[in-house]
């Protein structure tokens, strides 16, 4: 079994993300490839975003800090702190509002 503080990750990347030019950071804490399923954490500055993109498969943003919106089309769902979002089948996109961190849950497809 292995243990894994997602609050002291959150602290350490969102260090990261403050340092970055990019304004994000990012870790895979499970899974990968070799796995069904992805859990990542990610970090973004606020004002920053994950530009829109295709998921290839079900996928949930838990936030862990802050604040995001996730756009779908004409469609948006803000979370805060504690929020899970559900990840649309569709063409989306992730924004902070705030300084954040989430935690990203993917699986892959067959």
């Amino acid at each position: 079994m292995q243990k894994i503080s997602l609050d002291a990750l959150a602290r350490e990347h969102l260090g990261r993300a403050e340092a970055s030019s990019a304004g994000r950071s990012a870790e895979t804490v499970y899974g990968g490839h070799e796995h069904v399923l992805r859990q990542t954490l990610i970090t973004l500055r606020a004002g920053t975003a994950l530009a829109e993109h295709d998921n290839r498969g079900e996928a949930t943003v838990l936030v862990l800090r802050g604040r995001v919106v996730l756009r779908s089309g004409d469609t948006s769902w803000e979370g805060m702190a504690g929020d899970l979002l559900i990840v649309p089948q569709a063409r989306h996109s992730l924004e902070a509002v705030e300084d954040a961190a989430a935690l990203l849950t993917v699986t892959k497809t067959a």
